[in-house]
């Protein structure tokens, strides 16, 4: 299948093994990529997310639009391992804990075809901030479809139309990301293939806080200085990928 120019993606953030603190470490991640969208001027933007805690999510998905942030982000999909000792930890023991991410393209309509009658859409109140209007109008949108059995919620707009328009967005996104690999199976065969089972075995790259060290399993680049990284300084890391693919 020949891919789309992609003009924005969306960017999924997961809590995998690790409870509190696999939720903390999801967050830094989506932070980072967050930062680092910033510094390279683009719009970053919450779609979902599902918060644990002040600074962890269980899950965060969220839309980047800017030139060049597919080509950036593309090789983040996967299980991401940290090891460090978390903030409730009182013994000061080394816990390892795995959030996965997954990057899809957003595709024009006509990129995937939809059938209604393949579709279960269900309405619920938002909830959280936005005022009186969030809380008494039915504006959540949550979309099965049933072939494949993806849901995608969306609950950041404030219509249920702008909803259910980005809801269809990323159902399109994860469809066409399924048919450009040419998937088989059941959703949870695909998924698996994608980003695993979220398990630390099951990893791409570690953040190792303890030896202040950064290690990509696929292509065996290290970078130090983890919170510099964390903090948006992604370039590195995006530039070593670019490299690996030239060589190939």
């Amino acid at each position: 299948m020949e891919e789309p120019k992609v003009k924005k993606i969306i960017v999924e953030a997961r809590a995998g093994t690790g409870g509190d603190e696999a939720a903390l470490f999801a967050g830094d991640l989506a932070r980072m990529y967050q930062r680092y969208a910033g510094k390279r001027g683009w719009n970053f933007k919450i779609l979902d997310a599902s918060e644990s805690g002040a600074r962890g999510y269980k899950t965060l998905v969220a839309e980047i639009q800017g030139e060049g942030a597919y080509e950036a982000f593309r090789n983040e999909s996967g299980v991401h391992r940290v090891q460090r000792v978390p903030e409730t930890e009182r013994q000061g023991r080394v816990h390892t804990s795995t959030a996965s991410v997954a990057v899809l393209p957003i595709v024009e309509a006509k990129e995937v075809q939809i059938k209604d009658s393949d579709l279960e859409v269900t309405f619920s109140r938002a909830g959280g901030p936005g005022g009186q209007n969030v809380n008494k109008v039915e504006t959540a949108v949550r979309i099965l479809h049933k072939p494949t059995g993806i849901v995608v919620s969306m609950r950041e707009e404030r219509s249920q139309h702008a909803n259910r328009d980005k809801a269809m967005e990323v159902l399109r996104s994860k469809l066409f990301e399924i048919q450009r690999e040419q998937a088989v199976g059941s959703v949870d065969q695909i998924r698996k293939e994608q980003i695993g089972s979220a398990e630390r075995a099951e990893k791409i790259r570690t953040y190792n806080f303890p030896e202040d060290r950064i290690t990509d399993h696929r292509i065996g680049k290290k970078w130090h200085n983890i919170e510099r990284i964390l903090e948006g300084d992604f370039q590195p890391i995006a530039d070593a990928f670019t490299k690996e693919a030239k060589r190939a």
